[in-house]
């Protein structure tokens, strides 16, 4: 299963009153499973991320204002050809970390600890949850087998 690169979007401060471009700030690597972000680089290892949000590194080309959210996946793919991650490499910002530990119990976001089994929402608005341990049966199961017609 291979993993996708985890950043985070920086707005660089102007210098002597000249504004320049954002950037992305390479943090690791991660393997994206759904609604979490597991660590698979030595500096992301043992950690976890709710999903933010995905781009891939392309030529970001030019600013054509056809709409708003589509110059923004256009600067968030500028941002990210100035990280230097790797041309085709899908980078995930804006993830959420989600501390391990026992701020989880009782928790109400994606990741939490319910009656001493932890669970996994879709999202922290999600009602239903579902055990982390079928939860991730089932992603993995679907990464390493897909449904026929899922990666044609």
């Amino acid at each position: 299963m291979p993993d996708e690169a985890l950043g985070e979007y920086v707005q660089p401060k102007a210098v002597l009153g000249i504004r320049r471009d954002p950037t992305m700030r390479p943090l690791g690597r991660v393997w994206r499973v759904g609604a979490l972000l597991i660590g698979s680089s030595p500096e992301t290892t043992g950690r976890v991320w709710a999903t933010g949000a995905i781009t891939r590194v392309t030529e970001p080309g030019r600013a054509q204002y056809q709409s708003v959210s589509a110059e923004v996946r256009r600067a968030y793919r500028a941002a990210a050809a100035k990280g230097h991650f790797a041309p085709g490499d899908t980078v995930n910002h804006g993830a959420v970390p989600i501390p391990v530990d026992d701020t989880l119990v009782g928790g109400d976001g994606v990741l939490f600890v319910a009656d001493d089994v932890p669970s996994v929402r879709w999202s922290p608005a999600a009602g239903t949850a579902v055990p982390l341990a079928d939860y991730l049966a089932d992603r993995v199961g679907l990464l390493v087998d897909p449904p026929r017609g899922a990666t044609d």
